[in-house]
């Protein structure tokens, strides 16, 4: 048995909501038994704002969090990954980089708010909305272990 935690990386397009909330959610639920950070294909250089709301609503930090490029996890020096999620159709449909250490690979996909329309306050109900259902799934992952992912 090892202490080392289960490193997960989170993969969405733009690395601005979905992917930035599971990583927190893994890194809060997996108490210190699963790691995660999160990346994407084509990152839009900020956190959205609305996810950034709704962490700190949520009592999270969000000191830190930035939207990064996948191209980081690939390299050599990069943390090795247990598994790779993705969390949007898009990111799921495109050709990876190799992630040293050959991760698992599964799909969980959620509905981008980044897209949601209409009023501050309708755009966070939205986001809201999506962080759990993400916490749901995250949750159900970690009780099932990154080895039956798939069942997520």
């Amino acid at each position: 048995m090892t202490d080392k935690p289960i490193n997960v990386l989170v993969l969405c397009t733009g690395n601005s909501a979905r992917s930035v909330l599971g990583e927190c959610l893994i890194n809060r639920l997996g108490g210190g038994k699963w790691k995660a950070y999160s990346a994407g294909s084509h990152p839009t250089g900020r956190v959205n704002p609305f996810s950034i709301e709704v962490l700190k609503e949520n009592g999270y930090s969000t000191e830190g969090l930035r939207s990064k490029s996948w191209d980081e996890f690939a390299l050599p020096d990069a943390p090795r990954m247990d598994l790779v999620i993705t969390v949007c159709d898009n990111a799921a449909g495109e050709v990876c980089p190799i992630w040293p250490g050959h991760p698992s690979k599964v799909h969980i996909g959620f509905p981008d708010p980044a897209h949601a329309q209409g009023t501050h306050q309708e755009r966070l109900a939205e986001f809201r909305k999506v962080y759990a259902m993400i916490e749901t799934k995250i949750r159900k992952l970690i009780d099932v272990g990154p080895e039956r992912a798939g069942e997520v």
